[in-house]
C-alpha cells in the first residue's frame, strides 16, 4: 500500500521539479535582455527622410535641422510669418488681430472696411508694380475666382467682393501648403519651398526653380490650383525678383504675411 501511494505521488512531483527546471532557465534571458537595453540604442530608421527606394525623397531634401534653428517648426503660426532668421514674425508689424492669411489679403482693401472689390484689387496691384494689362486681369481674375467662396451667406455677390474674415475659403490646392486650411503659417512648409527647391542657393529660387517647385506642388486633376498656384508665383516673381533673377527667401516670407507689398508700394512711391 506504501509502494501504490509513493508511485501516485511521483507524477504531481515531476511537473513541479521541471517548472523549476524553467524557470531557473529563463533568469539568464530576462538578464541579458535587461543587460542589453542599457547599452545606447541604434539611429531610429523612423526619423530618415530619404527612402532608398523613392529617389524624389532625395532629391527633394528637408532640414532635419529646423528645430534646433526655430522653437517649434512644426507649430503653425496665426499671427505671424515666422522663419529662423525672424523667429518673431516681421519686426515692429501689428497683425490687427489677423491671420496671416488674412494680412496678406487684407493689403488689397484699400479702404479698410474688411471688403475687397475688383478696382481695389487692380489699385493694389498697381500699387506693387505691375502694369495696367496685368493689373486689370488680376482684379478681374482674382475677384472672380475667390468672391462666392468667401461670401458671408450663399447668395452671390453681384459686385465679385471678396470678404477677408473669409479669405481661408478661398485657399486653393496645388501649393506650398505654407499656409493651413485656417490661414495659419506653417513654418516647416515655408523652410521646405528652399530645402527642396533651392539648389543654387540654399535661400532663393532661380526661375527654374521656381518651375520645378510649381510643377511638383501639382495635386491630380487640380486644373484651377495649378493655373492659380502658377499665376500667383510667376507674378510675385515678376514683381519682386533681384537684379541676379533670383526670389530671396526674404522676399517670399514678406509676401505670406503682406510686409513685402507694403515694401513695394513705398519704393514705388519713392522712385
Amino acid at each position: 500500500m506504501a509502494t501504490l501511494l509513493l508511485i501516485a505521488r511521483l507524477p504531481t512531483r515531476r511537473p513541479h521539479l521541471s517548472l523549476r527546471q524553467r524557470s531557473y532557465k529563463l533568469a539568464p534571458r530576462i538578464t541579458m535582455a535587461s543587460s542589453s537595453s542599457s547599452s545606447p540604442p541604434p539611429s531610429d530608421p523612423s526619423l530618415e527622410t530619404v527612402a532608398p527606394h523613392a529617389a524624389v525623397t532625395g532629391e527633394r531634401k528637408l532640414n532635419p535641422n529646423l528645430q534646433e534653428q526655430l522653437p517649434k517648426p512644426y507649430l503653425a503660426r496665426a499671427l505671424a510669418a515666422v522663419d529662423p532668421s525672424h523667429p518673431q514674425g516681421t519686426r515692429g508689424r501689428d497683425a490687427r488681430g489677423m491671420s496671416v492669411l488674412q494680412q496678406h489679403a487684407a493689403f488689397f482693401d484699400r479702404n479698410g472696411d474688411g471688403i475687397i472689390y475688383p478696382w481695389e484689387t487692380f489699385q493694389g496691384l498697381r500699387a506693387i508694380g505691375c502694369g495696367y494689362p496685368v493689373s486689370i486681369a488680376g482684379a478681374i481674375l482674382i475677384n472672380l475666382v475667390l468672391s462666392y467662396p468667401t461670401q458671408p451667406g450663399w447668395m452671390p455677390s453681384p459686385l465679385f467682393s471678396i470678404h477677408i474674415k473669409n479669405i481661408h475659403k478661398g485657399k486653393h490646392g496645388s501649393d506650398s501648403e505654407a499656409y493651413d486650411t485656417e490661414g495659419r503659417f506653417d513654418p516647416s512648409k515655408f523652410d521646405a519651398i528652399f530645402s527642396k527647391y533651392g539648389r543654387t542657393h540654399p535661400n532663393a529660387l532661380t526661375k527654374d526653380e521656381l518651375n520645378s517647385m510649381i510643377k511638383a506642388n501639382r495635386n491630380m486633376y487640380d486644373f484651377i490650383g495649378w493655373i492659380t498656384s502658377a499665376g500667383e508665383w510667376m507674378l510675385l516673381y515678376s514683381v519682386a525678383k533681384d537684379k541676379e533673377g533670383l526670389l530671396q527667401r526674404e522676399t517670399v516670407r514678406g509676401a505670406f504675411d503682406g510686409s513685402l507689398f507694403e515694401r513695394l508700394q513705398d519704393s514705388k512711391k519713392s522712385a
